[in-house]
Order: C-alpha cells, then structure tokens, then sequence
C-alpha cells in the first residue's frame, strides 16, 4: 500500500480526497495540515497526519511519502505565497525525497492567465507552478478543473488537453480524479482540463495515457 501526502487535506476537495484515499485498497492517505487543532477530525477516523506549513519548510512532510497530492489553495489571500511557491516547496521536497508521483490540482485557465477576465493573479500563480512541476523530473499529472460545484458527484466526466469553453464539474469527481490520477497506467507527464460529462473518470483517464 502507498502513502499518498495530501496538500490542503483541510480544504473541502482535499478531505473528499483523503477519505477516498482511506477507503481504497491501493494507498494510505497521509493529511497534510497547518494548524494542530486540524489534527484530530482526521486522527478520529484513523488516518495518518502531519503538520506542515507550505510557507515554511516542509521537508519532514514527504518522509517515506510515495506519491503526493497537491489540493492546496489559499482561497485567495496569499495566491504567490501558498498557491506558487507553496506548490514550488512541496515539489522540492519530493523531488529530493524522490517521490514517485505527483498530482497537481490546479485550475481550467492556468494555461493562458493572461487573457483570464477574472482571478488572474490566481491564475498567473497556478500557471507557475504548474510549468515549475513540468521543468522537474518528477512523474506528474495536472489536473485542471473548471468552476467548483458541491452537487453530488456522478462519477463521469468529460476531458480534454484544452476545451475552449467554461464549464463547471463536482468537488467530488474532482477528488476522485485527482485519486484516479495516482495509478501508473493514467498516464505520466500528463496536462488536461475536466468539466462535468458522460463518461466514466477511470475511461476519460484511459484517454490521455
């Protein structure tokens, strides 16, 4: 089984991920949060925890790590700081700890921020990180969603390298995207948008590999 570090497990996609994660036979999830009073919500339900603050130095969080998930977002406020050079650390640290595998949840307009109308420091920020993590040797994927939505998921979805268009998708297929994300044969070294759609997550994966 794999210990999968997940990176905003306190946000509301990261801990649809991490309970995911928890149920699956494959990976162990470990939570990734900044404040100890985040602990225990995760402790209760027996899973593994790590304090960590991607504004500091986050080495100790990739200890005996073998894939990561990046869902970590600083819900506007400190885009450069969490959002680009909080993903930079993390990358860093699991690069040296030679991580197998990371995930990068970023964002549909990352790929061109400078034509975005709205939220383009937060773009811009995404973007960044995203070309930081493809400059690396690390396996990657890059997952980038459009509008977040709480609906219950569906399980399917539509994806593509690029759509063109806005669209929205669920927190939860999101998450289990992301966890889809985590197995070899999704492909490696991956870029591609999700928006809510027919097809199974599993197939779409199937897509781009």
């Amino acid at each position: 089984m794999e210990n999968i570090l997940v990176a905003g497990a306190n946000g509301t996609t990261g801990k649809k991920v991490v309970h995911l994660l928890k149920a699956s036979q494959y990976f162990n999830p470990v939570a990734m949060v900044r404040k100890k009073e985040q602990l225990a919500q995760f402790e209760k339900d027996g899973i593994d925890t790590v304090l960590g603050d991607l504004e500091e130095d986050i080495t100790h969080t990739v200890a005996n790590i073998d894939k990561v998930i990046f869902a970590a977002g600083s819900g506007g406020e400190k885009v450069v700081a969490v959002d680009q050079e909080g993903a930079k650390r993390l990358i860093d640290a699991s690069k040296n700890a030679n991580v197998k595998r990371f995930v990068m949840l970023s964002s549909m307009g990352a790929d061109n921020p400078e034509v975005a109308e709205d939220l383009k420091e937060y773009l811009q920020a995404k973007h960044n990180a995203d070309e930081y993590l493809k400059s690396t040797d690390l396996h990657y994927m890059i997952v980038r969603p459009g509008s977040l939505t709480n609906e219950t998921g569906t399980g399917k979805i539509s994806l593509k390298r690029h759509f063109g268009k806005h669209g929205s998708i669920t927190r939860d297929d999101v998450a289990q995207t992301l966890v889809h994300a985590l197995h070899e044969d999704a492909g490696t070294n991956e870029t591609f948008e999700i928006l809510e759609g027919d097809t199974l997550i599993g197939k779409a994966l199937d897509s781009v590999s």
